[in-house]
């Protein structure tokens, strides 16, 4: 660590106060492995991976970082790390194979060692209910297109609430619905794969229904911990002032952000311009009934922020590289596309570097929402860099450090008194991500880690920014 990297240390570890979380986070299948083991069943993402091409270089899934192995190494990294918190997320399918029906006691039993051993290393378990294993037999159902796919989620939430609920502090009912609708059922690009461009919608409303129906069965099991939701925001803007881009900025926010947020916070969906209410049709046809259930009193939201976006008017390809891993072809058919922001350095996924925007992200989030939102967690930040597959040594990551003090920092500045989000109430901020790993269709071509995994021999090495973050953990307590 260099003397400038101590010196963001000391400055963001004297604006953290005492009961502020720090903590890092990671999902269920991209680090357990273990896809057969223990009666898992098989998920969505088993049967995406396996399509030809789905998958950068063809890899596989099926080790990832053996963490289901490897707990205990994992456990004691973030122990030494100094964490307060982990964000995990329970497989559904581990849980309940066939997404309905028997419980599967083993992987109950899993997760029951994972919190123990957690609480006993003096780290805080978030559980996510829903990181986008759907149970495979419930995706040949349908799916998220299906009504019925949002009880079944309900009956397994509840039966995840009457294990841990006596021990897990926080709930995250769904992790991105609009990643699973946007990117799954709507692009292609992720599982399932399906190209429905808008017609994609039901999807996103049936998640929002298992959000609201999860938010039920966690409080009618009566667990301790605060419940909330963690969907990924992006601060959207035209291209230019030209009245296109404005029309198809403002759809594309609520795209991706208000036809999630609107209905979880306000009750309602948002009402689209004139000019494509046509794209939006799917939505004004629910049940007023199911906006109730969606409605539910949150003790937090979280939010994950990468960066911002800047949409043009116009048919193009794949844009600039600033969204996760995009079908230029199915991208093509849309009447707008997204623009670059030259004045930006980019992560290995093209993604821009803008930690201000979160700072205006938290405002616009206020602003809309008002006191209907809650406090916040930054349940995920992060960035993927070049990095060696294969290491005898340190992992210099100096760019990692960067971004995670730069993007902090804005946090903890936005929220403080005086700040730009001083009426946001903040309580914590998740790093992703602990451990490189199988980073969805871009299979472990992209390394987001704090601790770097050869994917050979699955040996951990922490990187600089390990611990920088160590360092960050320390220095808040002293």
């Amino acid at each position: 660590m260099t003397v400038q990297d101590a010196s963001t240390v000391g400055d963001l570890a004297g604006r953290i106060r005492p009961d502020f979380i720090l903590g890092v986070a990671a999902a269920a299948f991209q680090i357990e492995g273990a896809l057969t083991a223990d009666g898992r069943g098989p998920s969505s993402w088993d049967a995406f991976a396996e399509k030809p091409g789905a998958i950068v270089d063809g890899h596989s899934p099926a080790v990832a970082c053996d963490h289901y192995n490897r707990t205990d190494e994992d456990i004691s990294l973030m122990q030494d790390l100094g964490v307060d918190s982990y964000r995990f997320s329970l497989s559904w399918p581990r849980i309940q194979p066939g997404g309905k029906g028997p419980i599967n006691q083993q992987g109950l039993d899993f997760y029951d060692r994972l919190i123990d051993k957690l609480l006993k290393a003096g780290v805080s378990p978030m559980v996510t209910l829903f990181h986008w294993d759907t149970p495979l037999p419930l995706e040949h159902d349908g799916g998220w297109l299906n009504r019925a796919t949002a009880e079944r989620f309900a009956e397994y939430s509840a039966a995840a609430a009457h294990r841990f609920g006596d021990r897990v502090a926080q709930w995250v009912t769904l992790n991105e619905p609009v990643s699973v609708a946007l990117q799954g059922y709507a692009l292609g690009v992720h599982a399932p794969g399906r190209r429905l461009l808008f017609d994609a919608l039901p999807a996103a409303h049936h998640q929002l229904l298992g959000h609201g129906l999860a938010v039920q069965a966690l409080r009618a099991a009566g667990v301790a911990g605060t419940i909330g939701v963690a969907n990924v925001h992006s601060p959207v803007s035209p291209a230019s002032k030209r009245l296109g881009d404005g029309l198809m900025a403002k759809a594309f926010d609520l795209i991706f952000n208000r036809v999630y947020a609107d209905p979880i916070l306000l009750g309602r969906y948002p009402k689209p311009p004139l000019q494509v209410k046509p794209w939006f049709r799917a939505l004004g046809k629910v049940r007023e009934e199911d906006l109730k259930t969606i409605h539910q009193p949150l003790d937090f939201y979280g939010l994950n922020y990468y960066y911002p976006v800047k949409v043009a008017s116009g048919r193009g390809g794949g844009g600039d590289g600033s969204a996760p891993v995009i079908n230029p072809e199915m991208m093509a058919k849309l009447p707008f596309h997204l623009a670059a922001f030259p004045e930006y350095e980019t992560t290995g996924f093209g993604w821009p570097v803008a930690p201000e925007h979160l700072g205006i992200l938290l405002r616009e989030l206020k602003d809309r929402y008002g006191d209907a939102l809650p406090p916040l967690f930054i349940t995920e930040s992060g960035a993927s860099f070049p990095e060696p597959e294969h290491t005898r040594g340190p992992v210099h990551d100096a760019d990692r450090i960067r971004y995670l003090a730069s993007h902090l920092g804005q946090a903890l500045r936005a929220t403080a008194p005086g700040g730009i989000a001083d009426d946001v109430e903040l309580l914590g901020y998740y790093v992703w991500t602990l451990l490189d790993n199988f980073e969805w269709a871009a299979g472990y071509s992209q390394r987001f880690g704090l601790v770097h995994v050869d994917f050979d021999t699955l040996e951990r090495t922490p990187k600089d920014s390990y611990y920088w973050y160590q360092s960050l953990s320390k220095a808040r307590r002293s």
